[in-house]
């Protein structure tokens, strides 16, 4: 029987769908995609959601009702796992559909299907800044594409104590191990703590009121590479990412020939979306795995010491917030008073977590990690 293009496209999208529980491999592309940051899961039964066969059929009936155009649109962005730049899919938002007693609007049954099966509500979501539908309150034609939208990285409060670490003390200078060094200069990296940048490379950098940030890439101890100032909004940091355009880590020159590093170095793929939002700084994480972020905006208040975050894949979070960062006093906190005054600084290691909980106490045992300086002027 003669079978249409626009048949095979969508057969081809359900073929693409995100696995749901069970499936056998939802673990491995999804990475806890039902909790965030603390490693909360979520398991939804597919029997309160509807059966597959039901998933399929209403799937089906919206994708054929969509021009072909379309459905290429949907396709790319969702063969490529969001590494492709897909353009915006425009379709009515108040379109409502029903999955077994549940009650769906189009854009969170596309989302559900393509990205998020355990996905309940969009209160759940964050629209990211590259989208058309971005800052929009209730427009009719709503964005549908799966690849433009995250998942909120919700903290718990109180945080459990394996997500608490010591603070990074500054080593004597008579110890063998004084502190990381730069593939740059090759020379140590002056009083600050371990884990900085030296002060003077910040100021020089942060001279430009345009530069909101410099990113730093970090294996170990050793920085590699210079310091990447940022001017646009928005910047990805990855490893291989299809159409990447920003800073790629696997452009630069490494001495490190440690087995963990580089399957690490390997792992990073689409990396992370670094955005400067009007309510602040947010990462957004595009790997297949998860990352691990300290920020001093991300902590309580009150808190003397600060927190590692856990933020998964596809999920993001506010890791930095000017005005509370400008507010922020920590006289007992020795990290966060030995910063430069450039600016503040947030720390964020992928794949490998650090702290009590794990091997590594210091972000600076991390295979490879990000230094993000931000400009507080």
């Amino acid at each position: 029987m003669f079978r249409t293009k626009r048949s095979g496209l969508v057969r081809r999208l359900w073929r693409s769908r995100a696995p749901a529980e069970g499936d056998g491999e939802a673990d491995a592309r999804t990475h806890g995609s039902g909790g965030c940051c603390l490693g909360k899961a979520t398991k939804v039964a597919r029997s309160n959601v509807g059966s597959e066969a039901e998933l399929k059929a209403l799937t089906h009936s919206i994708l054929k009702k969509l021009k072909e155009k379309q459905l290429e649109v949907l396709l790319q962005a969702v063969e490529s796992k969001g590494g492709a730049r897909s353009p915006c899919l425009l379709l009515p938002s108040k379109v409502d559909t029903k999955l077994g007693q549940q009650s769906y609007s189009l854009p969170l049954l596309l989302y559900k299907v393509f990205r998020w099966p355990d996905l309940r509500n969009s209160s759940e979501l964050k629209r990211l800044s590259c989208c058309e539908s971005y800052g929009k309150i209730n427009p009719e034609l709503v964005c549908c594409n799966p690849h433009h939208m995250s998942r909120l990285c919700e903290l718990e409060s109180p945080p459990p104590p394996y997500s608490r670490y010591p603070m990074d003390f500054v080593k004597p200078s008579d110890s063998p191990d004084c502190g990381p060094s730069s593939t740059e200069t090759g020379g140590p990296i002056h009083s600050a703590p371990v884990g900085l940048s030296d002060t003077l490379a910040l100021s020089e950098s942060s001279g430009d009121r345009s530069r909101w940030c410099v990113v730093a890439y970090w294996e170990e101890k050793t920085r590699v590479g210079r310091l990447y100032s940022v001017q646009e909004s928005s910047l990805d940091i990855f490893y291989d990412l299809p159409q990447g355009n920003g800073f790629c880590l696997g452009q630069l020159c490494s001495d490190n020939k440690s087995p963990l590093v580089q399957m690490v170095r390997a792992k990073i793929g689409y990396g992370i979306q670094l955005t400067r939002e009007a309510d602040g700084v947010w990462v957004y994480n595009r790997s297949c795995y998860p990352i691990f972020i300290k920020s001093a905006t991300l902590d309580n208040p009150d808190s003397r010491t600060l927190l590692v975050h856990k933020v998964f894949p596809g999920f993001s979070i506010k890791a930095f917030d000017f005005d509370k960062a400008d507010c922020l006093q920590r006289p007992n906190d020795h990290e966060f008073t030995q910063q430069p005054r450039t600016g503040f600084t947030v720390q964020i290691s992928f794949v490998k977590g650090w702290g009590q909980c794990y091997t590594r106490q210091f972000i600076s045992s991390c295979p490879c990690w990000l230094e993000v300086i931000f400009n507080n002027r």
